[in-house]
């Protein structure tokens, strides 16, 4: 049986000083073009859906074994600079005690969405112990992975809130707004509470051996700046100070963000992720706007092209590629997940393609 959060030791950090990924993140020069894909474990790969035949995804994602494998296989097959942790935004929300299930072709599903004060009242805290099978996946694949850092991630809390506000997944968010603008107190006493379940979330995975984290804001783009930083910036800060002290760098990313992309970087960002919307040297422009020095960025091919002719996802990649020289450091990545019927020969060729590129 696992020992708690609280008596387990940390994980003692492995030497990878010769990662691109993790120089590039600190604003060094790597060694070469660093890349990884969102959503790079999963449903594009066949021995992803053989593993998961029959085995719903909340079980896979408290079982340390599947965690560990279904993570490392797109560094196996890819050769990609990093490893992102598997798992679900609403692991921790599951881990807490909070009744949502993963529905397929929907997404998360709330049983009783949180639409009031008393609601919120009974959002628990997360018990670190809750977490334990989860991080045994982490420390198995501080193990297995070798030279590839692990990134972590947790999903952001106003991601999380609109989950449970809405009930499930939502275009337009028209209750979560309602909420933030007609009762602030109750929101933030939700955010709150979702930022807390969040920063343990992430700051368990450092302790278990993750080297970088990612906080996904995916639907942050929906807010307008100002929505942003009143409602929003406070809470994700919170979750990304959970981890400054362990000395990991912190990747921001959100869908349809442009807008709000210097915001996201206050909210303590090392790199900002960019979707595939906003040109690269063009993010950095707005994320120096008021002098300050230049960023680092990860993106921002669209997944979409994906699925065309090789010669368009060269000339794709290329054009990214020279777009992140403006910035101090520049991981390659999508502009958001790997679609689930993405050719996985494309994205290995993607890999190779970008490490013959000038870093």
């Amino acid at each position: 049986m696992s020992t708690t959060a609280q008596s387990r030791p940390r994980t003692a950090r492995r030497d990878l000083a010769g990662s691109p990924f993790l120089a590039a993140a600190r604003g060094r020069r790597p060694s070469r073009l660093p890349v990884w894909f969102m959503r790079q474990a999963g449903r594009s790969l066949p021995e992803y859906r053989a593993l998961r035949e029959g085995v719903p995804m909340l079980t896979a994602c408290f079982d340390a074994e599947m965690i560990s494998e279904i993570t490392l296989q797109p560094v196996r097959r890819h050769g990609v600079d990093a490893a992102i942790f598997f798992s679900d935004i609403v692991v921790p929300l599951v881990a807490a005690g909070i009744d949502v299930d993963l529905v397929p072709g929907t997404g998360p599903v709330v049983a009783d969405p949180v639409r009031d004060a008393a609601a919120v009242g009974r959002v628990p805290e997360l018990d670190p112990a809750r977490i334990e099978p989860v991080l045994d996946g982490a420390r198995l694949l501080v193990e297995r992975l070798g030279e590839t850092p692990l990134i972590g991630f947790t999903g952001a809390p106003f991601t999380l809130a609109s989950y449970l506000i809405e009930g499930g997944p939502s275009r337009t968010y028209e209750r979560t707004k309602a909420l933030m603008h007609s009762d602030p107190a109750v929101w933030h006493d939700l955010a709150a509470r979702l930022a807390g379940i969040a920063a343990t979330f992430l700051r368990g995975q450092v302790e278990a051996g993750a080297d970088a984290v990612q906080l996904f804001d995916s639907w942050a783009g929906a807010l307008t700046l100002r929505e942003y930083r009143e409602f929003v910036l406070p809470h994700s800060a919170r979750v990304l100070d959970a981890v400054a002290d362990l000395d990991v760098p912190r990747i921001h990313f959100g869908v349809g963000t442009g807008e709000i992309l210097p915001a996201m970087r206050d909210a303590g960002a090392d790199v900002v992720g960019v979707d595939w919307r906003v040109p690269l040297d063009e993010a950095v422009r707005r994320l120096t706007a008021r002098g300050e020095p230049a960023p680092v960025v990860q993106g921002n091919l669209d997944p979409a092209l994906l699925h065309a002719s090789w010669p368009v996802v060269e000339a794709e990649v290329r054009r990214i590629a020279a777009e992140g020289r403006a910035a101090a450091g520049h991981i390659f990545n999508l502009g958001h997940g790997v679609l689930p019927g993405t050719d996985p020969g494309v994205l290995t060729r993607v890999v190779e393609l970008v490490h013959s590129l000038e870093p």
